[in-house]
């Protein structure tokens, strides 16, 4: 109970036993919401006034597979909540966790893979423990209506073919070799990128016939690539956890942001560009 029992000891003595009690009951209600007490309107009052207006700036480093679904609930939270603005900084995970452990300054860190937030969290900049919130799949990006054929993760392997991948220190590089491994295939693509949008961009500039991504890039491009399934793929799914960050200047908001992500309000979001749900 905030109101302390000094407090109301002196108030009963200036104003008289019944008038004073009402008095500090009143107080107490409007300020502490941690109050048990029955009355509706109490809790009512309680619940608005112990709600603090979120504001200020909130730099969250993501993974680059995760701009557009992020961008949208950016705006979102900034709507949500006047007087707050999200800048996001999108990348490959390994070289935005290296940022943040130079001291590259940022307030929440959303990484494509456990690996990559490990990176952080052994040089313990991280305030709170990293969460799944969710996970991705990889999908093979053609060229518009696939006209090289492609209908499998063998099919890249051939001669002539140029073929991009995410370089293999970031998730989605490290997620393709997990793939090519199980299958026994060895690729030598024309170039390793340095992150998901990198290799997917490739493919839409037709500078290569196919790239190795997430579902949910092939998804984002629509018309621009054709995507191709490959049942691989199911052993080398990404779970993306997302921290807050030691050095955050403004923790308040930037926990009010990872709860919309985590949130059913996000999950719709995510899921609707193609995550699976953590």
């Amino acid at each position: 109970m905030t109101c302390s029992l000094r407090r109301t000891r002196r108030t009963l003595q200036v104003a008289g036993a019944g008038a004073a009690a009402l008095l500090a009951l009143t107080a107490c209600s409007s300020s502490d919401s941690g109050s048990g007490s029955d009355s509706g309107s109490a809790k009512s009052s309680s619940s608005s006034s112990s709600s603090p207006k979120l504001s200020g700036d909130v730099t969250v480093f993501a993974a680059a597979s995760l701009q557009e679904s992020f961008t949208t609930l950016g705006k979102q939270f900034e709507k949500q909540h006047p007087g707050t603005h999200v800048t996001f900084s999108f990348g490959g995970s390994d070289s935005l966790a290296a940022g943040i452990t130079g001291g590259a300054p940022a307030d929440v860190f959303a990484s494509a893979s456990p690996k990559t937030m490990k990176i952080v969290t052994d040089k313990k900049d991280n305030a709170t423990a990293p969460a799944t919130f969710v996970r991705n799949q990889l999908e093979i990006a053609t060229l518009p209506g696939n006209p090289d054929k492609v209908a499998s993760l063998k099919d890249l392997t051939k001669s002539g073919l140029k073929v991009v991948l995410c370089d293999k220190t970031v998730p989605c590089g490290a997620a393709a070799q997990k793939a090519l491994d199980a299958s026994n295939l060895k690729l030598t693509p024309v170039s390793y990128e340095e992150d998901v949008k990198s290799a997917l961009n490739k493919v839409v500039l037709k500078e290569a016939d196919a790239a190795v991504v997430y579902k949910t890039d092939v998804k984002a491009a629509g018309s621009k690539v054709e995507g191709v399934d490959f049942p691989e793929s199911a052993k080398a799914i990404n779970n993306y956890p997302i921290a807050l960050l030691k050095n955050s200047k403004n923790a308040e908001t930037a926990k009010a942001f990872m709860a919309l992500v985590q949130s059913a309000e996000g999950q719709k979001v995510l899921t609707e560009a193609g995550f699976l749900k953590p």
